[in-house]
């Protein structure tokens, strides 16, 4: 028994031996594993910086009442278009309705007094014609001695009375008018008052949020606007860099004055909240003097047309700012792979990649622009590198670069 174990165990070892070498010689007669390889191009590559953005017209009016009353009247709703002017709210105006009349009334009661001045400057002003013919008339009988001169004496004293008269009646005249200037302006005060229960648009634009409505007591003074009007026409995009960002930004860009170099960043983009990208450019017009001592960051504002009203004040976003690299060297980003915080590619030479590292300035649209480690026409497997090993025999198949770039593409 022990002798028939033994033949069928060596049996079976030369039988194993024998698919073993079968299995060998089968890869090894199917030769090296394809690898689509492409040649290393150069090319115009753009790329983006992206910096978080909160939007706001680019005037913005908070609405106060002028003067404290209850809103009685609430004429316009929340996103509404409104005109410079338009009536928005009305505020009870009972008793400032009846104050105005009470002062119009006495207007008319000062005007009524003005009249009756002006008639008593009129009658002494007769008084003192007639005193004057008088004297006129007695001075040269005096002179001839045909009366005496007690008479004359007696009209002028009588001239000098009317005259006296006059005078006061002109002085209560010039006080009549100063009442009916002083009744106006408080009727003028009364009725501004009036028009101010009607609360209007300060500037032509959408209405924000109301916060205050119908019964709602409001006033000059209060912390919170009943609403804002924002023209957003035009909208600001404001966002901001760190010192380091602002530093590098500022000296790769093209002018010799800060103001030259912001005429000359090119337009950007704003990334919507949804991902879309607003179909207006933005430009850059300014940049704060100074780094906000709080957070570190230097601020920049972006001006976009709305005219769809696409935008809204207090709406958020991204602001894509493009970097463009004119002919450089570029490979797919799925032949790139990292070892020990370096990367590499698979160079090809004589059928066998070679783990060659490079270094990578930037990476846009699915591939790694280079800064050194390959040259322009070098082969590099352009994907699959994951499988491979440093000096690997493979069999290089041409791919096309654009084909490989395209298809790695996310298609969410």
């Amino acid at each position: 028994m022990k002798n028939v174990n033994v033949i069928m165990v060596g049996a079976l070892a030369i039988a194993l031996s024998s698919c073993g070498k079968k299995d060998a010689s089968a890869q090894q007669a199917q030769g090296p594993t394809p690898y689509p390889v492409v040649d290393v191009p150069t090319k115009v590559v753009t790329s983006y910086d992206e910096y978080p953005a909160n939007i706001q017209g680019i005037v913005n009016n908070d609405v106060r009442a002028k003067i404290q009353g209850y809103i009685t009247e609430v004429y316009v709703d929340e996103g509404q278009y409104v005109q410079a002017g338009q009536p928005l709210f009305r505020l009870e105006t009972n008793v400032l309705t009846q104050n105005a009349d009470a002062l119009k009334s006495g207007v008319g009661a000062a005007q009524a007094n003005v009249s009756a001045a002006q008639a008593n400057v009129n009658a002494a002003q007769a008084a003192v014609q007639a005193a004057q013919v008088e004297v006129n008339k007695l001075t040269p009988l005096v002179q001839k001695n045909i009366i005496s001169n007690v008479q004359l004496e007696t009209a002028k004293a009588n001239l000098a009375k009317a005259q006296a008269g006059h005078n006061q009646a002109v002085a209560a005249l010039g006080q009549a008018k100063a009442g009916v200037t002083q009744a106006q302006a408080n009727y003028k005060g009364a009725q501004a008052n009036v028009d101010y229960s009607i609360v209007r648009a300060p500037i032509s634009g959408v209405i924000g949020s109301i916060n205050s409505r119908q019964g709602t007591l409001v006033g000059p003074t209060d912390q919170m606007a009943i609403t804002t009007v924002s023209n957003t026409s035009k909208v600001y995009a404001y966002f901001s860099m760190n010192e380091k960002e602002y530093l590098d930004f500022i000296s790769k860009s093209e002018g010799s004055t800060l103001k030259d170099k912001l005429n000359k960043i090119p337009a950007v983009d704003l990334v919507l909240a949804n991902g879309d990208v607003y179909p207006e450019k933005g430009k850059i017009q300014t940049v704060t003097g100074q780094i906000n001592p709080t957070t570190g960051t230097i601020d920049f504002r972006v001006t976009f047309n709305n005219e769809a009203k696409i935008l809204a004040n207090g709406n958020s976003g991204r602001i894509r700012v493009p970097k463009t690299f004119v002919d450089v060297l570029v490979v797919p980003e799925a032949a790139t792979f990292e070892q020990q915080g370096m990367t590499y590619v698979y160079k090809v030479t004589k059928d066998t990649a070679y783990a060659t590292p490079i270094t990578v300035i930037e990476r846009a649209n699915n591939m790694a622009v280079v800064k050194e480690g390959v040259k322009k026409g070098d082969k590099v497997v352009a994907q699959g590198v994951g499988k491979l090993r440093d000096k690997t025999a493979v069999k290089p198949t041409p791919a096309n670069f654009d084909q490989i770039v395209e298809s790695t593409k996310p298609i969410f």
